[in-house]
């Protein structure tokens, strides 16, 4: 018995279509994080309306790119800095955690991050 190496083995054998690759472009954004947007905790919530932090859309469009950033690095958790704001995220879900202004933290320690992302 002669075995035929040069096809593929599997279902849909000989009649599978070849199909390319996904391409995508080195240093832009993937399709799936142009979807993605930032998401805020209950938590973060509150405390940007109680505070009357301001985050308006170009604050928002910063903090998406920042959070894309860190990703890219593989970070898990960051402090993202914009301005006079900070913002604690957990990047893998894009989930704001925390935010408060740079001048009025207590102690302005920031603990179980991996990164720190200026936006």
């Amino acid at each position: 018995m002669v075995i035929d190496r040069s096809q593929p083995i599997g279902p849909g054998g000989l009649n599978r279509p070849a199909s390319p690759a996904p391409v995508r472009t080195a240093g832009g954004p993937s399709f799936k994080d142009t979807l993605a947007g930032v998401q805020f905790s209950t938590h973060a919530a509150k405390r940007i309306e109680r505070r009357d932090l301001d985050i308006d859309p170009a604050r928002l469009g910063r903090l998406n790119a920042a959070i894309s950033r860190a990703a890219e690095k593989g970070a898990r958790n960051s402090v993202v800095i914009l301005d006079d704001l900070a913002v604690v995220v957990d990047v893998r879900d894009r989930k704001v955690v925390t935010a408060i202004q740079a001048q009025q933290g207590k102690e302005r320690v920031f603990t179980n991050i991996d990164s720190v992302v200026i936006a």
